[in-house]
């Protein structure tokens, strides 16, 4: 995952102020942000900030645990296990979501789009720069599990 700090951070689609497009960043912690990168690929972030603030975290790839069957029919390109979600459109394609779950909140069970408690604790969480960005590319807000083979590019 990657954090974007929201009016303080280039980098950021919170950057210019709230829009009818990221309007779902300002949200509540947990509220889903999602928007279409380069007119192709549903890219996931949740806010993260408090209410008013902008501020996100990119989902950026996941370890498939579980429906590993359904994504491997939503992501018919993908040779191995580990391409399934390892990147932001892919993440988005194998899971589901889409450009019409903009706004839901994930901390709800009830939610088409919910997040699950940890299968267990993580043991090394690693930082870096961002990448695929052009602006305030200096800040360590990249975020993964370390030696994860699941890790996007």
């Amino acid at each position: 995952m990657e954090a974007y700090g929201g009016a303080d951070d280039p980098a950021s689609h919170a950057y210019q102020g709230r829009t009818e497009r990221n309007e779902s960043m300002f949200g509540r912690p947990g509220t889903l942000y999602c928007y279409r990168s380069y007119g192709i690929h549903t890219c996931a972030n949740l806010a993260t900030g408090a209410e008013g603030e902008g501020q996100a975290v990119l989902l950026r790839a996941i370890e498939p645990v579980g429906g590993i069957e359904s994504m491997w029919q939503d992501r018919p390109a993908a040779r191995r296990e580990r391409d399934l979600a390892n990147g932001p459109g892919k993440l988005c394609e194998a899971l589901g979501i889409g450009l019409q779950h903009d706004g839901l909140d994930v901390c709800d069970p009830r939610s088409a789009v919910a997040l699950l408690a940890a299968a267990g604790p993580v043991q090394h969480v690693a930082t870096g720069p961002r990448v695929g960005i052009s602006r305030a590319t200096h800040r360590p807000w990249r975020f993964w599990v370390h030696g994860s083979e699941y890790v996007s590019r």
